[in-house]
């Protein structure tokens, strides 16, 4: 049986406007003309309520300005509609574009977040966040390197962005060695005879599936990978790197980031990019477009990743699916960092 309360005392023709004070259920169930059981059952998203009566309810809130008394519901549903961010830094850029995706996916489902740092142990982490009363918890990229099932505290549900899939729990990433093989096949198709691979930290996942997918796709061209220079996802580890990729007439860097003091050293050694050096990124940062020149890239979905880490944990929480894993497709962005090599001098 669905709810459908028509509405009591007949049609109302003008919507005054938010109330001062606490706004009540029984408010919005006056409102809206329907009972507080019904107002209850739109609040705690109950599919037994007819879908006109969940649109006239919810504009009631609306206009009423009325929030719902979240202490309240998780102590009836014994949820906090509250979840974690694990991190062991906010200072790369994709994990702070991370940061800001997941933010407002939550938001979208009805769940606050919670940011947590894990200096040297997800296990802590885990702890702080149970003790905070936390759902479940999304953890990324380095962090999850260090996270396994049997580090979580009993009734906290986990989503990992960014790892192997043998770690026994849900997992969403990018296709970072897809996105690495295009790059790689990008520029060996502007006729450069290799690509040298300017690769992210050791303990990264996405680091070391983009240098696997760049070292797959020379080896299956039959080109021998000459070996990686090695930075810390910073624009100052990508100018220190400068210096080992003076030879290079093409560059893989394993983000946008690291290019960018590439870009800024080849130019420091007399070396022109892209005349004498090609260099393609991976992230497609907002300022990409802004690089001198424009930075090609690929491209990570972070709104997508963050969108489906959240609902892999929302069902997590409220459905206890089995663990399974989730690829988000990137794409090479072309721009005017990366050119033919027979147009070198």
């Amino acid at each position: 049986m669905v709810d459908g309360d028509e509405p009591r005392g007949g049609s109302r023709t003008r919507r005054p406007g938010p109330i001062s004070g606490r706004v009540s259920g029984a408010m919005v169930a006056a409102r809206a003309g329907v009972s507080g059981q019904t107002v209850s059952r739109v609040i705690n998203d109950n599919p037994r309520v007819d879908p006109a009566t969940r649109a006239r309810v919810e504009q009631a809130m609306a206009d009423l300005g009325y929030r719902p008394h979240l202490a309240a519901r998780a102590l009836r549903t014994g949820r906090s509609q509250t979840i974690g961010l694990v991190v062991t830094t906010l200072a790369s850029v994709g994990n702070s574009r991370m940061l800001q995706a997941t933010a407002e996916a939550a938001e979208e489902r009805g769940y606050a977040l919670l940011v947590v740092t894990a200096a040297g142990s997800v296990a802590v982490a885990f702890e702080r966040l149970r003790d905070l009363g936390a759902d479940g918890a999304i953890v990324l990229n380095e962090a999850s390197a260090m996270t396994r099932a049997r580090d979580l505290p009993e009734g906290l549900r986990v989503v990992v962005v960014d790892a192997a899939t043998d770690v026994g729990l849900r997992v969403v990433h990018s296709d970072h060695a897809g996105g690495a093989a295009a790059a790689t096949r990008h520029l060996l198709g502007l006729g450069h005879r290799t690509v040298r691979h300017l690769a992210g930290p050791m303990n990264s996942f996405a680091s070391s599936e983009r240098e696997r997918g760049w070292r797959e796709t020379l080896v299956e061209a039959g080109i021998d990978p000459e070996p990686v220079v090695r930075g810390d996802w910073s624009a100052e580890s990508g100018h220190a790197a400068g210096s080992r990729l003076r030879e290079a007439t093409a560059v893989f860097s394993a983000n946008d980031q690291m290019a960018l003091g590439l870009i800024r050293a080849l130019v420091e050694q007399d070396k022109r990019v892209p005349e004498d050096v090609s260099v393609v990124g991976f992230d497609d940062v907002p300022d990409a477009t802004n690089y001198l020149p424009p930075l090609t890239t690929i491209r990570q979905d972070f709104a997508a990743l963050a969108r489906r880490a959240v609902a892999e944990l929302v069902a997590e929480i409220e459905g206890d699916a089995p663990p399974e894993s989730n690829v988000i497709a990137t794409s090479l962005v072309e721009r005017a960092s990366a050119a033919s090599a027979s147009d070198e001098v």
